[in-house]
């Protein structure tokens, strides 16, 4: 039996994998030590409380056996199908509760679903890029186009009209560089991928980071997205749910390549590879698209925001360019001095003891560049700035 070769073509270690052995190896060497993490995008607040309230109530109705759930149904709980539904509805968005599907989370989502597009297939991937989306490819046997960014177009790359491609992956707001797509630019690119017969994976995993109104949160505020996009989110950044998992996956009723329809195809997908959601987790999710979880959710949101503005201030005060912090989790920000990703991380880790992420671990447009997560403790973020703006202004 021969297995998967197209594992051999994978690089030999993951991005955060390389960045979790230094501080490893960094802390063995200083005991004791504590390290400003700025790196990893994971949450630090825990679930709010309308959360918390429905997570409790849905325990309990496990206990009893009137109220007791089984296996629930593949593609996700009317009760969350509908919530999600309405959610989009506030913003001028129409969907049926049947083009939303329940997920585990937005990473197991991009993955999973190349399963609709086959194997062979030519996906474009802008860069800097979040590594999953070329690993999950490179695992499919496709062939990837790399698409550069940088701050010539601030990292916001238009179409090319002379490539041709089956699947276009676009994150917005990114990760990693925060940059966001208006709905212009948008707008091109639902055209684009219309003309070209090709797919839109829309992540909007950060959506709820974004406080420009004129800012899309969904693809489907662009109109021709329907007909070419599947939308991706999660609920992990956008309420914490990073230890709990629970996220969707939208799929327009009349979205169709090669005369089959990509919504039907997804549900017998679901209902072959999957048993669903948990009633607890889906219960919780529930509470997300409240009003009174929406605007706990919000306040903790908040306070992400403002460790991204104590970021900016440090970064403005020293003179370095970034992207990002505005609408988005991350800040993007350039290596000083022309110096290479890791070069930066090595610098930070050893004289100031902040751990972030090196930008070429997003692939080779991100080499000279750096990206800080804003999800640590407003305490450690000052601490992490102030650090920052001694060490750089000498």
């Amino acid at each position: 039996m021969t297995p998967n070769t197209n594992y051999a073509n994978l690089k030999d270690s993951y991005l955060f994998y390389n960045i979790a052995q230094k501080t490893k190896k960094y802390l063995e060497e200083h005991p004791g030590t504590k390290l400003l993490r700025m790196g990893i995008g994971d949450v630090s607040l825990p679930l709010c409380d309308a959360v918390i309230k429905k997570l409790h109530e849905a325990v309990d109705d496990q206990s009893e056996k009137g109220s007791f759930h089984g296996y629930m149904p593949e593609c996700g709980a009317d009760f969350l199908r509908e919530a999600i539904a309405e959610y989009y509805g506030k913003r001028g968005v129409k969907l049926s509760s049947d083009e939303v599907f329940v997920s585990s989370g937005a990473s197991d989502e991009l993955g999973d679903i190349l399963d609709l597009f086959g194997r062979d297939k030519t996906v474009m991937i802008m860069e800097p890029a979040y590594p999953a989306y070329v690993d999950a490819n490179v695992m499919a046997g496709n062939t990837i186009i790399h698409i550069p960014s940088g701050m010539e177009n601030d990292f916001l790359p238009s179409p090319d009209d002379s490539l041709n491609p089956d699947v276009i992956y676009i994150c917005s707001p990114n990760n990693p560089t925060g940059a966001v797509f208006g709905k212009e630019a948008l707008k091109e690119w639902v055209d684009y991928a219309n003309k070209k017969d090709a797919v839109i994976i829309f992540d909007a995993a950060y959506e709820a980071f974004i406080e420009d109104n004129s800012l899309p949160h969904s693809i489907f505020e662009i109109d021709g997205a329907r007909a070419c996009a599947i939308e991706i989110c999660s609920l992990s950044k956008t309420a914490g749910f990073t230890g709990t998992r629970c996220g969707y996956t939208v799929i327009p009723s009349e979205l169709t390549r090669g005369g089959m329809n990509l919504n039907s195809m997804w549900v017998r997908n679901r209902t072959t590879k999957t048993n669903g959601i948990s009633y607890i987790l889906q219960k919780g999710a529930s509470a997300v698209f409240t009003d009174e979880g929406q605007k706990q959710i919000h306040r903790n949101i908040d306070v992400y925001k403002e460790n991204a503005r104590m970021l900016m201030r440090a970064l403005d005060e020293l003179g370095i360019y970034y992207t990002g912090g505005h609408n988005a989790p991350y800040i993007w920000m350039k290596c000083p001095d022309g110096c290479d990703s890791w070069t930066f991380f090595d610098k930070l880790l050893n004289e100031i003891q902040v751990v972030g992420t090196p930008g070429e671990g997003f692939g080779k447009c991100g080499d000279g560049y750096f990206r800080f997560s804003t999800f640590s403790s407003p305490e450690d973020t000052m601490e992490a700035a102030s650090r920052l703006v001694k060490l750089l202004k000498k």
